[in-house]
C-alpha cells in the first residue's frame, strides 16, 4: 500500500482539540487568520526525565497564512512541565514555551511528483497540529533536567543530597576488596634477611 493510500484511510476529527480548520482562508493566498486556544496535553508529550503531564493545559497562540501551496502555520505554545533533576532526583515544575512554524500543503499542489513523505498535508481543510507540536516540544526538552544550573546532585557514598550536607561531608576512601589482600603487605614490617 503506497503512502498516499495509507495516508487517505485516516481522516482527522474535526472537533479534536489540535485539529485546526482552515476554510476560513478560502485558499486566497495572504489571508491570515490569528487565534488563541487552550487544549488539554497528548499523552507522552516529553522526554524520560521531564514532560508535559496529560491533560495539563497547553495555551496556543496561532498565526493561519494562506500561501500558494498551502497554510503556514506559525505558533508559540506555553505548557507546564513536571519531572525530576537528573543529579538530585528532586522533582521539577516549571513552565515552558516552544515557538513552531510548519508549512501545511493541499493535496493538489504537488503535481506530477511523489510528495515527500515528511511535509504535512492538509486533509480535507483540516490540518493536524499534534505532530508538529510533539516534535517541537519533545526535540526542545532537555534530556538531563537541572533543578538549578549548579545542583550538585547526590553523595555516590551515602545518596545524601549534596546541597543539603555539611560543607565537611567526606567518607573513608573505600578500599576495593580486590586490593585487600595487598594492604596487609604494606603493614607488616619488612623481614630483614641476612646474607
Amino acid at each position: 500500500m503506497s503512502h498516499e493510500s495509507r495516508r487517505a484511510l485516516i481522516r482527522l476529527d474535526p472537533h479534536a482539540p489540535l485539529v485546526l480548520d482552515t476554510r476560513a482562508l478560502d485558499r486566497r493566498p495572504g489571508s491570515m487568520r490569528e487565534l488563541t486556544r487552550t487544549v488539554a496535553a497528548p499523552a507522552d508529550l516529553g522526554v524520560e526525565m521531564v514532560g508535559v503531564p496529560e491533560g495539563a493545559d497547553i495555551e496556543l497562540e496561532l498565526r493561519l497564512e494562506s500561501v500558494m501551496e498551502g497554510v503556514l502555520v506559525t505558533g508559540t505554545a506555553r505548557m507546564p512541565l513536571t519531572g525530576e533533576c537528573a543529579r538530585c532526583l528532586d522533582p521539577l515544575e516549571d513552565t515552558f514555551e516552544a515557538e513552531f512554524q510548519e508549512l501545511f500543503v493541499y493535496p493538489d499542489t504537488r503535481s506530477g511528483g511523489e510528495a515527500d513523505e515528511d511535509e504535512r498535508r492538509i486533509e480535507g481543510d483540516l490540518i493536524d497540529l499534534e505532530p508538529v507540536l510533539r516534535d517541537t516540544v519533545v526535540l526542545a526538552l532537555p534530556l538531563s533536567p537541572l533543578c538549578r544550573d549548579d545542583c550538585p546532585g547526590l553523595c555516590p557514598e551515602c545518596g545524601v543530597r549534596l546541597a543539603d550536607a555539611e560543607p565537611d561531608h567526606r567518607h573513608e576512601a573505600a578500599i576495593d576488596p580486590r586490593w585487600a589482600a595487598l594492604r596487609g603487605l604494606t603493614d607488616r614490617p619488612h623481614d630483614k634477611q641476612e646474607g
